[in-house]
């Protein structure tokens, strides 16, 4: 594999930069979404058992563990481009797989192959929209990610609606090839990161990729930041592993990796995956469950759009933090009063519309908040030097999270849902508090800003 190139005649940043560089959200949301419903219509047809299709499921969180830790030191050796392009390639070759897979062990493998590439993807975009974006606008262009997710969520579970009644889960996943070969075609013609490039020795198209949507004068100090920055660095560590090891990247690598791993423990994977399981709880049919489900997507879908477009570059990234964890703590807390009214585990009436309620607003309160910004934060808050390994490990340890949950949701879910929910509003308390003491204020700044400001000894846990 070759490193990017970036020639002074090359591509440069421009408006469609963010949006095609954010198209890997797209494939993390539509593997996300298609799965339950593609497999409901394969297991007569594969002869799947409880045990398989738990496989099934879990080996696209498998992969996506590795495709983000290996991601990392590839990014940072190769390039961001290069990797956004092999997650294109390998998620067309996994999905297309498993829409035409003859057996379960077959589509076991393609679904690895497909985490792989998700996990490339999870790992990187944050990175690469991070470092392309200008300071003011850097949360609206970052958070295209966790638009990205949404709308590939909602093309899911739309697509699953489209296809369970013919049992075309083939289909179902084959389609999903749409947005990969989308994604591969737009990356060979993005720029490369220019904080990449000034690292890599390469400041002459680092400065032609910013003149596509900076002013001379922009370009002149940006490059002299990320000059400073990558010279510093490079003085005080020449090797990536001591760079790592610094005091004050494992103090990073720690905050970062807790707020990703508390992204996941608030409880959004398991609403993801299971909230028709909870609707049919409450006394949905099956189709007003998916039903209901697609509009609670279509829900987070508009606060994704809000997030990014109105708040994250507005408000900031602390206080959407703050308030989203408390709000996703309240939902979680009607919903465990709920369930625990009820001696079957089925309500109806006021308190179904109440359980309803809870799911709606936990869904915005993420979306607005924690679905979008902790993305955003994580991918400029690590050093230049270490920046696409650091993102690497952080992804890694938050897929891990959500592994163990959408393992044991299901379980703890038949064993007492009140306790489950009451779990999840914890996790919301205790979300509040690692942003009110950890995470910093980042809003406006450049990137080379954030890192020389960690960099001070008498840096606070509450302001940059």
């Amino acid at each position: 594999m070759e490193a990017s190139r970036t020639g002074s005649g090359g591509p440069r940043i421009g408006r469609g930069s963010h949006v095609m560089g954010a198209l890997g959200g797209a494939i993390r949301g539509y593997e996300l979404g298609v799965v339950s419903a593609a497999l409901l219509a394969a297991k007569p047809v594969l002869g799947l058992d409880a045990v398989t299709t738990g496989w099934i499921v879990s080996s696209a969180l498998i992969g996506s563990l590795f495709g983000s830790l290996g991601a990392g030191p590839l990014a940072d050796r190769f390039g961001r481009r290069a990797m956004l392009a092999l997650g294109a390639v390998l998620y067309s070759a996994g999905i297309l797989v498993a829409a035409f897979a003859p057996t379960a062990g077959v589509l076991i493998v393609s679904r690895i192959v497909l985490g792989l590439a998700v996990g490339i993807a999870t790992a990187m975009i944050p990175v690469y929209l991070s470092e392309i974006a200008p300071a003011p606008r850097r949360g609206t262009f970052a958070g295209l990610f966790q638009v990205m997710i949404t709308i590939g969520v909602l093309a899911a579970s739309l697509i699953g609606l489209a296809f369970t009644p013919s049992g075309g889960w083939r289909w179902m996943f084959g389609l999903g090839v749409v947005p990969s070969i989308v994604m591969l075609l737009g990356s060979l013609r993005l720029p490369e990161s220019p904080r990449w490039l000034v690292e890599h020795g390469r400041e002459d198209e680092a400065r032609a990729v910013l003149a596509g949507s900076r002013s001379p004068d922009e370009v002149q100090r940006e490059i002299a930041e990320i000059r400073a920055v990558s010279t510093g660095q490079r003085r005080r560590a020449k090797r990536t592993t001591t760079r790592l090891r610094s005091r004050k990247t494992v103090r990073l690598l720690v905050i970062g990796s807790v707020l990703g791993i508390l992204q996941q423990l608030i409880g959004i994977n398991a609403i993801t995956y299971y909230a028709p399981t909870v609707l049919k709880g409450i006394g949905f049919s099956d189709t007003a469950a998916v039903t209901a489900n697609v509009g609670l997507s279509l829900l987070g879908l508009l606060a994704t759009v809000v997030m990014a477009y109105f708040v994250a570059d507005r408000v900031g990234r602390r206080i959407p933090l703050l308030w989203g964890a408390l709000a996703m703590a309240l939902s979680m807390v009607v919903l465990a009063v709920v369930f625990l009214g009820t001696g079957d585990g089925r309500v109806s009436g006021a308190a179904g519309y109440l359980a309803v309620g809870g799911l709606a607003v936990f869904q915005i309160a993420f979306a607005l908040s924690w679905g979008g910004i902790v993305w955003i934060v994580l991918g400029e808050m690590f050093p230049l030097a270490v920046r696409g390994l650091a993102m690497g490990i952080a992804t890694f340890l938050t897929e891990l999270a959500s592994v163990v949950v959408s393992l044991v949701f299901p379980s703890l879910l038949e064993a007492g849902a009140p306790t489950v929910f009451f779990g999840f509003a914890a996790m919301g308390v205790l979300a509040f508090a690692w942003t009110l003491f950890m995470i910093p204020e980042t809003k406006n700044r450049s990137l080379e800003h954030i890192e020389e400001r960690h960099a001070r000894d008498r840096e606070t846990a509450t302001g940059l």
